[in-house]
Parts: structure tokens; C-alpha cells; sequence
């Protein structure tokens, strides 16, 4: 494990921890996605410590994001606490389930999902022609209760076995299937990802898979970046955002599967 640690490059820790944490409250996500990759790249981790690490910083940049998301009044109580029920119950089989299952090919197709999805809103912002109203939350909980619940199991089981916060797979349901504003569904996803973050943090540890020297570099460095990111969101014109956010899914997914076959 000192041999790990030695040939871990903190510098670039730090800086991959300013742009994530930017990037975390800029589009309502954890970060990990493209922390893990980076810090395998960039800063020469051990692949576990980079796969589990992140999620402690994933707590603080999403805490920090979310004070900016609360003043707009954008939460909508009941899908954040049905997401959380369900979700957080699910993180904890996922991360288990993660010791007994090969990740690569899951983690390509889920990917391939992410860039399917990233595609499809896409396409759906470039057709919108109305945004009257766009930034107004709406009650997307009633009647879409089930789909809440399976969507957060489902989320949650990926986000476990993969050691993320889900808030991509999260915002992008909320857009897709519940209808909501962009500004709704990334402000949604970034409280979901803190609460989802803790007890996959907890598990990952358990297993002995977080470099916490590396998790105290990118918590500290996303606090500030994160709230400065989720600041550029609330300013952001929506139409803007939409397009940032669909073209964002879809070059993240396709560098996890670069990375992931090159790897």
C-alpha cells in the first residue's frame, strides 16, 4: 500500500478535484464517472483507490452544490425521499454485489446507456422550440411513484457496483420520464448523489478499497468548486444548459468506453 501511495501524483489529485467538483455542481452528479478514469491516467492510482475514493468527495461537493440548488427552491421533497429510500438500500446490495461481479462489461454498457440517453435528450432539446415557463418546478412525483421506485433501485444497484452517486443516471431519468425543468432535475439529482454517496463510501471502505489521502484532496478541492459550479447552473440560461448537459452525458460515455476497452 506505500508503494501505491508513492507513486500517487497529489498535484494532479488536486486538480482533477477542482475540475470534477466545477463539473459535479454544474450538472447535478457526484463526479466519479470522470474521476475514477482520471486519476488512473493522470495521477497513476491504484485502480481500486480510484474507483472508491471519489465518494467521499462526491458527500462534500454535492453538499456544497446544494446550498446554491436550495435558494432557488427547486427540491421536490417526495422523489428526493422516495430516491433515498429505495436507492440508498439498493448502493449498499450494489457495492457488495461488486467483490463477485467482473465490472468491465458493466460498466461498458452502462456507458452505452449514458450515451444513448445523452443522444435522445439531445435531439429532444434541439426540437424544443417553447421554453415559457421552463425553469418552474413541477409535482413530477404524482403518479409516477413506481417508476420513482424502480428507477431508484435500479440506479442505486449501478451506483454500488460501480462506485458512483448516480446523479447522471438520476438527472437524466428526471428529464426523460418525470418531465422535469433541467434546473429541477439537476438540483433533485445533487441531493440524491450526497445521500447515495454515504453509504457507498461506508461500504467501499468496509471493503478497503478508498485511498483516503486521495478522498481528503478532492473533498476539500470540490467544496469550493462545486459551489461555484452549481452558481454557473442557476445563471445559465436553460436552453444553454439542456445542450451543455445532453452533449456532457454523451462524451462521458464514450470516454468510459474508450477508457474502459483501452484499459
Amino acid at each position: 500500500m506505500i508503494t501505491l501511495l508513492q507513486q500517487t501524483d497529489y498535484l494532479v489529485v488536486l486538480v482533477i478535484g477542482v475540475i470534477v467538483g466545477y463539473l459535479s455542481g454544474l450538472l447535478g452528479k457526484g463526479g466519479s464517472a470522470v474521476s475514477t478514469p482520471a486519476l488512473q491516467i493522470f495521477a497513476g492510482v491504484n485502480p481500486f483507490y480510484a474507483l472508491a475514493s471519489p465518494l467521499p468527495a462526491a458527500i462534500t461537493s454535492t453538499i456544497s452544490a446544494t446550498t446554491v440548488y436550495s435558494r432557488q427552491k427547486l427540491f421536490n421533497r417526495q422523489v428526493i425521499i422516495t430516491g433515498a429510500l429505495f436507492g440508498i438500500p439498493a448502493t449498499l446490495a450494489g457495492a457488495w454485489m461488486s467483490k463477485f461481479l467482473p465490472g468491465k462489461t458493466l460498466m461498458i454498457l452502462t456507458a452505452l446507456f449514458i450515451v444513448s440517453i445523452g443522444g435522445s435528450l439531445l435531439f429532444s432539446f434541439l426540437r424544443k422550440k417553447d421554453h415559457v415557463g421552463e425553469d418552474h418546478p413541477v409535482d413530477a412525483a404524482e403518479g409516477h411513484h413506481m417508476l420513482i421506485v424502480m428507477a431508484s433501485l435500479g440506479i442505486g444497484l449501478l451506483s454500488g457496483l460501480l462506485a458512483n452517486a448516480g446523479g447522471v443516471l438520476f438527472s437524466s431519468f428526471f428529464i426523460k420520464k418525470l418531465h422535469m425543468p433541467i434546473k429541477q432535475a439537476l438540483a433533485c439529482s445533487i441531493v440524491l448523489s450526497a445521500l447515495l454517496s454515504v453509504p457507498g463510501a461506508l461500504a467501499h471502505w468496509w471493503l478497503g478499497h478508498i485511498d483516503w489521502n486521495i478522498a481528503l484532496l478532492l473533498s476539500l478541492t470540490a467544496i469550493p468548486s462545486s459551489y461555484l459550479g452549481a452558481k454557473t447552473a442557476v445563471k445559465m440560461k436553460s436552453p444553454i444548459l439542456e445542450k451543455l448537459f445532453a452533449c456532457t452525458l454523451i462524451i462521458f460515455g464514450l470516454y468510459d468506453i474508450i477508457y474502459t476497452l483501452w484499459k
